[in-house]
This record gives structure tokens, sequence and C-alpha cells, in this order.
């Protein structure tokens, strides 16, 4: 029973939210003996599908995605565009987004100003925070759901003291920030193909991770368990459940980030 019970993934919410805007607009046209355009039947469409994924507590950004799908297959079948570009495009859509129907974590991409705001939270050159040592990286740092790499390149550009690890899920960001990686020339970086889950975070000094909130406590539990005393856990944006970080570093660009520092 208490399997049946179990809430769905957002991604099947959300198609069976789509399904039911659709029935209950089908179902009001007829009763009021309303025959609307196609793209006018699809907005109404999207509206109620928008409006429901409200109601029952979807992510902030399912709500665009809601609206405008069933519009977009209007307007899909109405400008004849050929079948090939549409598999084209549904192939980089699930290279993209690969892993984010079991995650329900999207990709985001870090700012530059992110970037630069996480220099000044790394170990300093002196403080022999990580292995230390002639020859040896001052500290380890891996970002959680490296995305195109951004993060790592630049971190390893202007502290190359520090060794930097990505692990990513998703197939064409992964491939995308390993070349980024290996044409870069960046010894000191590297980036592996796979779930966040299977890393072990004690080896790390600086844990970064920009994910969505639906992981943040279960990750919190990980890094508890994993991470050693002194080394730092930081969350781009998005909060740990009933855990207030020792610092925040508000960052100044579009999406008006927020730094969330722990000192393990």
């Amino acid at each position: 029973m208490r399997a049946l019970l179990k809430k769905p993934p957002p991604a099947v919410t959300a198609l069976l939210l789509q399904f039911a805007a659709f029935v209950l607009t089908l179902l009001s046209a007829g009763l009021v003996g309303l025959q609307p355009p196609p793209l006018a039947f699809a907005l109404l469409c999207g509206l109620l599908a928008m409006t429901f994924s409200r109601l029952v507590g979807l992510a902030g950004w399912w709500l665009p995605i809601q609206l405008l799908f069933a519009p977009a297959l209007v307007l899909m079948l109405a400008l004849n565009i050929p079948p090939e570009f549409s598999l084209a495009a549904f192939l980089i859509l699930l290279a993209v987004y690969w892993s984010t129907f079991r995650t329900q974590v999207p990709l985001y991409l870090s700012s530059d100003k992110v970037w630069h705001a996480l220099e000044a939270l790394l170990p300093s050159p002196t403080s022999g925070g990580g292995t230390g040592g002639e020859g040896k990286p001052n500290f380890r740092f891996i970002d959680l759901g490296s995305g195109l790499g951004g993060v790592l390149t630049h971190l390893a550009r202007v502290r190359p003291d520090g060794r930097y690890s990505g692990v990513e899920s998703a197939p064409l960001p992964f491939l995308w920030g390993w070349l980024r990686v290996k044409l870069g020339g960046y010894r000191n970086c590297s980036v592996r193909w796979g779930s966040l889950w299977n890393c072990d975070l004690a080896q790390y000094d600086v844990v970064f991770a920009y994910l969505s909130p639906v992981p943040m406590e279960r990750l919190w539990r990980k890094a508890r368990a994993e991470m050693r005393p002194g080394t730092v856990f930081i969350s781009s944006t998005f909060a740990v459940p009933e855990q207030s970080p020792r610092e925040t570093v508000q960052v100044d660009d579009l999406h008006r980030s927020t730094l969330l520092v722990w000192r393990m």
C-alpha cells in the first residue's frame, strides 16, 4: 500500500497534469459550445496545466514548461517541421537532461561572478589545508554536478595550487566539460561521468554544489557523514533544510545568487 501511495516523480506528475488540463479544456469547450482555434485551445490547456502545477507544488521551473508545452506542439504541427528535426531536438534535450527525471536536478549554470566569489572561499596558499607537501596540491575541490566545467576550469586557472574534480551525470554537459578540461590543458583538473552519490567526499577539502532544493537534505547527510572536520561545504542558492550556514556570500549576478557556506 505504501508503494501505491508513493508520490510519483515530478515529470510523471507534470504529464498527468497536462492530460487533466486537456480533458478539462475539451469538456468545458463542449459544454459551452465553443470551437476555439487550435492555438487558443492549446494556450488554455497550458494555462490550466500551469495552474495545476502551482497548486500541487511543482518546482517553479516547471511552470513555463507546463504553460508552453501544448502551444509548442501545435506550432510545430502548424509549421510542418520535418520529423528529423524534432528527433534531433529530442535527442539533444535527452543528452542534456538525461538524469533530471531521476535526480530532479536540472542543468543550472553558475555565473562567472560566482566563480570569482568561490576564489575567496578556497584555502589560502599558505594554510596547508589539504594534502600539502612538495609538488602536491594544497587542497582538493570537487564540483558535484559540474555541468559545462566553468567552475572547475576557472578555479584551476587562478588557483593552480589546488586539485579540482567534477562529476556530471548528463552526457552532453559531461562531454562538454571533459573536452573543456582536456583541450584547455588543465593538468590539475578532471571530470568524470557518474552520480554524485557515488563520490567519497572524505578526500576533499572543499565541496561545491549547485543543484536544486530536492536533494539538499540528503546531500547534507552525506556531507556530514563523509567530510572531515575543518573542510568546507558550499551550496549555491539552495539551502539545507533546518541548517543555518555559517557564512553567506551574496553575489551580484543576474540571478542574485547566494553562496551558503558550512564549516564541517
